[in-house]
């Protein structure tokens, strides 16, 4: 709980291994009055956490919080490579805070710097709630953004598989080759 009361930013990304759509980050500053609401004590990385508990948690950090999102998609991922792509969707979605003095704590091995008061934490969603209420607002926003994407392409399972390298997402691959939102750099194998 220091995150809250130090007002450490902290951000998250999702989607990094996904064979399509963008890789999806998110920075978030909550407010020091999410702690009167034991909500927060369910707050934890997005991965252990239910889609239903995930949903549930995101409206409840949106509504104490300040976040931005930032997103790289499957363009500048082919392009760029993943790693860059991914520190520049983190650098998107910290945009709206690059004017605050407060301490960032993004999820990670170094692999870039915002500013002088950047740390980077492995499994930093594990030890800091602001990376974990980063993470889950992450996830629910990209997870909806692929079950959208589903509706166009719904062929590929991405409603359920959100994008992944499921042996459905795969078979649909063969089956019906890529679309505009695939990511051909993670393919070359199975094209």
């Amino acid at each position: 709980m220091d995150d809250i009361k130090n007002q450490v930013i902290g951000i998250d990304e999702v989607g990094r291994g996904a064979f399509c759509g963008p890789v999806v980050s998110c920075s978030v500053l909550l407010e020091k009055a999410i702690l009167n609401n034991n909500l927060v004590f369910q707050i934890t990385d997005s991965k252990k956490l239910s889609n239903k508990k995930r949903i549930i948690l995101s409206k409840f950090i949106k509504e104490y919080s300040s976040y931005s999102i930032g997103v790289a998609n499957n363009i500048e991922i082919d392009e760029m490579n993943i790693l860059r792509a991914t520190n520049l969707s983190m650098i998107r979605s910290y945009d709206k805070f690059k004017k605050t003095e407060n301490l960032i704590k993004i999820d990670g091995l170094k692999t870039f710097s915002l500013n002088e008061k950047t740390t980077f934490i492995k499994n930093g969603d594990q030890k800091s709630i602001s990376i974990a209420a980063a993470s889950i607002i992450a996830k629910t926003w990209r997870d909806r953004l692929m079950t959208l994407y589903s509706k166009i392409y719904p062929m590929y399972g991405w409603e359920r598989n959100k994008g992944y390298g499921t042996h459905e997402h795969r078979s649909a691959i063969k089956k019906f080759g890529l679309t505009k939102i695939h990511r051909k750099s993670f393919l070359s194998n199975l094209i």
